[in-house]
């Protein structure tokens, strides 16, 4: 049986024009997308995912081509083409001062939505989205997660048959993801929705029943997840020794040849290689009697990355670690005791204690609103404790801020440089900030422009660079004083595989030279690169220690091999069944 297509693309082409720069997003784009499926499209940053789902939204004009949806063309017959189809951009408009139920309403005005039609719709999407509690609540005080779904809910409250979703889960936590994906499968599986969906979370391709993977414009593959993971068969293994430190086991293995990729996996190193052989050991890990290799089953992730490397070289790093971690002092740097923060009546933290020591990585792991970002902000000296002791680098906060803060190294969440100045601009700017003065301030400007491979883009204004170099421009401008402490506020979001694999290659020599580092993420695969971590809940401690020890508490016959995500999510849910049955 052959299933019609929802979405044909056509010889389509889109190219930008800003100044002198002129930027090809998309080039002869032709594919099908089925109805009734989840279809993934998957690619690093600057792909064109983007630019594509708004061409399809018909949002944009192309240069060339045709899209069609349920037959419909898209530019010929605009408003027919938008009654059929809904999209929710990566930033959902939700209005913050309206409360749930003005905001359905709102935009259920917007679509035409039937008066008589909306108190049923309402009540299904307020049931799929566990939000029916929530309806008198201003949309500015929901959390990440629950924005994301009202949203949702906001683009569907007229049925369409072609629902594009542009990065759905992106700042959220697993939790939130998981129930998004839920919503999702069930409008596929209860009401015949197709969905387009663009993700960073390569995991959750292998959920979708189709994947489309974009690479500068082109379309490099389309099939499903296993079409694109089995021929990578006989290429990915695990590494593992008991004697060294999965960091400097990840560091080594990645210089030996024939291998491609390596990652921290659980307490593990999982390896990718150019061919179908084992991993010569001996080239470099000889002295290593305990190393072990294991063949495991490829993913989607392995597929994904060997091809984009085969496309381009990787950046050559060259950040290398001047110390070994085993021969630093086992100073404290961080000394955290019962403190809590009140705004007002609330408290979005609530008596929390923890310490990390030099040359750790240390993660602050925490659902939407569990407080994590109000104890990141506390530590760094930019929000006030209420009460307790906070001690950073020999310092109170409470008392010498100033003092501590010139010990810090601070990469916000959000590009927070000044987009208007160049590149070589901003690491004057932030060197004459720190105090860095004449030779000092050549020097380490010189160091930044080096080891982050910024020469090309010295007079290319910051706000123009491509993600994953804003990236590298944000953590050189952290890096320029020297700092002990590198402060680390979802430093990999939105950013693709390449460009994260990269960044925490220069996170563990960081580390191993010295430089404590705390860090805060939603991926929780990058929670295994943490030495130690805090999971947080409604600002109270859940948990805290080795990610093994995490991973441990939820091990059984059922889950003999349980990840970060699913440590995560069982302490959450442990927590929110504690907490109804103290209620009941």
């Amino acid at each position: 049986m052959v299933v019609p297509a929802v979405l044909t693309i056509t010889g389509l082409c889109k190219t930008f024009v800003s100044g002198k720069h002129t930027l090809q997003a998309l080039q002869d784009i032709n594919l099908q997308i089925q109805a009734g499926r989840i279809s993934g499209l998957i690619g690093p940053d600057g792909a064109g995912k983007t630019s594509l789902m708004r061409l399809v939204a018909g949002l944009l004009q192309p240069d060339n081509g045709e899209i069609q949806v349920q037959g419909i063309d898209v530019f010929k017959s605009p408003l027919q083409s938008q009654s059929v189809l809904s999209y929710m951009p990566q930033r959902f408009g939700l209005y913050e001062d309206l409360t749930v139920q003005e905001n359905l309403d709102l935009y259920a005005d917007l679509q035409g939505v039937d008066q008589q039609q909306r108190q049923q719709r309402y009540t299904e999407l307020m049931h799929m989205t566990a939000l029916a509690p929530f309806t008198h609540r201003l949309a500015g005080r929901l959390s990440g997660g629950m924005k994301q779904k009202l949203g949702l809910a906001c683009t569907l409250v007229r049925t369409p048959q072609l629902l594009l979703l542009d990065e759905p889960t992106a700042g959220v936590d697993p939790v939130s993801r998981r129930e998004l994906w839920s919503i999702i499968e069930r409008l596929v599986k209860e009401e015949g929705l197709s969905v387009l969906l663009s993700t960073a979370y390569l995991n959750e391709a292998e959920s979708c029943d189709d994947v489309i993977l974009l690479h500068e414009g082109c379309v490099m593959g389309q099939g499903t997840p296993l079409s694109f993971s089995q021929p990578m068969q006989g290429r990915s293994f695990h590494i593992s020794s008991d004697t060294l430190g999965k960091r400097q086991l990840q560091h080594r293995i990645s210089k030996l040849s024939g291998v491609l990729d390596a990652i921290i996996e659980d307490e593990q190193v999982r390896v990718v290689t150019h061919t179908r052989q084992v991993p010569d050991l001996n080239e470099d890990l000889a002295h290593l009697a305990d190393a072990r290799v294991e063949a495991c089953s490829p993913t989607f992730e392995d597929a994904f990355v060997a091809m984009l490397k085969k496309q381009h070289q990787g950046m050559s790093l060259n950040i290398e670690p001047t110390t070994s971690q085993s021969n630093l002092s086992d100073d404290t740097l961080i000394e955290v005791r019962h403190i809590k923060k009140r705004f007002g009546a609330f408290y979005a933290v609530k008596d929390i204690s923890f310490s990390v020591k030099r040359g750790e990585v240390f993660g602050l792991l925490g659902a939407n609103g569990a407080g994590k970002s109000t104890t990141f902000r506390m530590l760094c000296g930019l929000l006030p404790v209420s009460s307790g002791e906070l001690m950073v680098a020999g310092h109170d906060l409470r008392h010498a801020s100033a003092s501590a803060r010139s010990r810090l190294g601070y990469m916000a969440q959000r590009f927070s440089l000044y987009v208007n100045l160049s590149v070589m601009e901003n690491l004057n700017f932030f060197a004459s900030a720190y105090g860095l003065r004449r030779a000092q301030r050549t020097q380490r400007i010189a160091w930044a422009m080096e080891v982050f491979e910024l020469g090309n883009y010295a007079n290319t204004s910051s706000g123009d660079l491509p993600l994953g170099f804003k990236q590298r421009l944000a953590m050189a401008a952290a890096l320029l004083h020297e700092p002990d402490i590198l402060f680390l506020d979802e430093p990999t979001s939105g950013v693709d595989p390449l460009a994260r694999r990269e960044f925490w290659e220069r996170i563990n020599a960081l580390a191993e030279s010295g430089v404590t580092v705390l860090v805060t993420t939603h991926f929780m695969d990058e929670a295994n690169y943490c030495d130690r971590l805090v999971i947080m809940a409604d600002g109270e401690v859940l948990a805290q220690g080795t990610p093994a020890e995490m991973k441990a508490r939820f091990r059984s016959d059922e889950l003999p091999t349980p990840t970060m995500e699913d440590a995560f999510i069982g302490l959450i849910e442990h927590r929110q069944t504690s907490m109804t049955e103290v209620t009941v």
